[in-house]
């Protein structure tokens, strides 16, 4: 190569350079404004509670030194606390759970149904979406009254010739995982349905035709190959439960209060900002839990898949 062709050569590549310096510029001014937004929105707050929550309030209500791990001792290890942050998981867990199970054949249906009943099941599954959770939680109340006058109660009355006893459900834990499923189901039932929709159908009919029954295809076939959406729903489901407030508020009651209370309650009324640092910690610390033990599902079924391929 001579010296003048590589001379063009460089004078060519400079134009180029310049236009993609130009574009990762104007790129990064573009995102700058979403930046600061989470910067002094997000990041700011969050590491100001988390401060706050190693520090002393003194009786005037001022924050500063000494520094002390005595709030999170009280939050997780005393008895009044730690069964809230145990009810707190307890009833995530459940609404997840029961989630999945009436999140995959309604996704099924959406995702492989004829056309007419996909979109009336999808309907069906947005349509509460539209509707505040406050009115939701209304209907529960009525729903899952424990006198006579809850719809449940009524029926079980007039069904029955006797005097039926009354199903005091509401102002418990399982009034909340019924109201909090309610809730949520349609956040875990649109990504499982995404990614049922990605699974090519034949693999599933292979299976069947190598003598597999629809439980053991779904098991082996169906179950991994939607692990991304169903990771994905169980973690916006699990993390927006464990920090709910109005439906317990609402249908919880003494019996069915959780972390979002708690927090509310120190904040609002007794005004301890050290005790709501540490609960909204927590509260992060479940967040961010749930979002890596559902990275690690994902990446599981993604190496147990990629080593079945190769055998």
């Amino acid at each position: 190569m001579s010296i003048a062709s590589a001379s063009a050569q460089i004078v060519s590549a400079a134009p180029a350079d310049r236009r993609g310096i130009f574009r990762l510029s104007i790129g990064t001014l573009l995102l700058l404004p979403a930046l600061a937004f989470l910067f002094f929105f997000l990041l700011v707050p969050s590491f100001t509670l988390l401060g706050s929550s190693v520090l002393t309030q003194s009786p005037s209500g001022d924050i500063g030194l000494p520094a002390t791990l005595a709030h999170y001792d009280r939050l997780l290890f005393s008895p009044a606390y730690q069964r809230v942050v145990l009810r707190t998981l307890s009833i995530s867990l459940w609404t997840s759970a029961i989630s999945i199970i009436l999140a995959y054949p309604l996704a099924m249906v959406i995702a492989y149904g004829r056309p007419a009943l996909s979109r009336l099941t999808m309907i069906v599954v947005v349509a509460p979406l539209v509707v505040s959770v406050i009115v939701r939680c209304y209907g529960w109340q009525l729903l899952l009254g424990n006198s006579k006058s809850g719809v449940v109660n009524w029926l079980l009355a007039s069904l029955s010739s006797s005097s039926p006893g009354l199903i005091k459900v509401m102002y418990t834990e399982w009034a909340v995982i019924i109201a909090s499923v309610h809730v949520f189901l349609p956040l875990i039932v649109l990504p499982i349905a995404t990614s049922l929709a990605r699974i090519s159908s034949f693999l599933i009919e292979a299976a069947r035709m190598l003598g597999a029954p629809p439980w053991r295809a779904f098991l082996r076939v169906t179950l991994p190959l939607s692990a991304p959406g169903l990771t994905a729903g169980v973690t916006i489901v699990f993390a927006l439960t464990a920090a709910s407030f109005v439906t317990p508020q609402m249908v919880g009651g003494t019996k069915g209060s959780m972390l979002g209370i708690l927090l509310e309650q120190q904040a609002m009324t007794v005004f301890d900002w050290p005790m709501t640092g540490a609960i909204a910690s927590v509260m992060v610390a479940i967040a961010l839990c749930s979002n890596a033990v559902s990275t690690w599902i994902i990446d599981f079924f993604t190496r147990r898949g990629r080593s079945q391929g190769d055998h």
